[in-house]
């Protein structure tokens, strides 16, 4: 499933291809086809990204809702090619074409609806949310901070990737309950990922390993994974720690794959 970062990009290249511009709008595969009526030949105003959920805003505050899940995929055009696959919805401007294929969720929403998402989904780092409510709630809880940090209606757009790698990089083992930490160290963790999850929204890449532990640093070769980037944890399972040489290990919480390194984060 996309992390945060993702579904921002995604927002950002949906306003600059399309936002200001008068969009036909359709459904090839025929399951959002009555919205897309209603939407096409009106203007889009713009994409906006909160954690996981993308809301695309036309004109009269109509937004169409995307929430991507496993399988969703947005592909973009510089023409309209004929629609292959199954593509749940297609918006064409005056000289770009975006398809989405497989979401969870494409919806079209009221102002009131959308505001009722929002009420349900935490803060969310990448556009400078107060997280004041967020630590309150895990500061009370005897959940593990590893299952915490994946809980969308405390921090919107984290993922497994960021969740092992923040985690990492405090030392703190994802087993150590809400209720044991201190706010000093949900600060520091959530500015962490400010930081990690807007230069993902720069770069299109997860890269959390500092200076120092970069392939050129270390005279190693740079990782190779479908994800990209530089990471410390995240699926380098049996492979010896960037900073102590232990071996890292996973487990499974919650469904999920973890990954840590039990000598920097006892």
């Amino acid at each position: 499933m996309p992390e945060g970062h993702v579904v921002h990009r995604q927002a950002k290249a949906i306003t600059k291809l399309l936002g200001k511009q008068i969009v036909t709008v359709d459904s090839p595969q025929g399951r959002v086809t009555e919205s897309a009526r209603e939407l096409s030949g009106s203007t889009l105003v713009n994409a906006r990204a909160h954690g996981k959920h993308l809301f695309i805003g036309f004109e009269g505050e109509r937004f169409i809702h995307v929430h991507l899940g496993l399988y969703g995929k947005w592909s973009f055009h510089q023409e309209t090619p004929e629609p292959v696959g199954l593509i749940r919805l297609r918006l064409i401007g005056e000289s770009s074409t975006a398809e989405l294929r497989g979401p969870t969720a494409c919806a079209l929403l009221t102002a009131h609806e959308k505001k009722a998402i929002l009420a349900r989904t935490g803060p969310d780092p990448i556009s400078g949310d107060n997280p004041f409510l967020t630590h309150e709630a895990v500061l009370r809880s005897n959940s593990t901070i590893g299952s915490l940090l994946m809980d969308q209606k405390l921090y919107a757009g984290v993922g497994n990737i960021y969740r092992a790698e923040v985690l990492f990089r405090h030392g703190i083992n994802p087993m150590t309950r809400g209720k044991d930490l201190d706010r000093e160290t949900l600060d520091l963790i959530w500015a962490d990922l400010r930081v990690l999850m807007k230069h993902g929204v720069r770069t299109g890449r997860i890269d959390t390993v500092r200076p120092e532990h970069e392939p050129a640093a270390m005279k190693r070769a740079p990782r190779e994974d479908r994800h990209g980037g530089e990471v410390y944890v995240y699926r380098r399972d049996g492979q010896a720690c960037l900073v102590c040489g232990a071996e890292v290990m996973v487990t499974d919480l919650q469904g999920r794959h973890l990954f840590w390194c039990p000598r920097c984060q006892r």
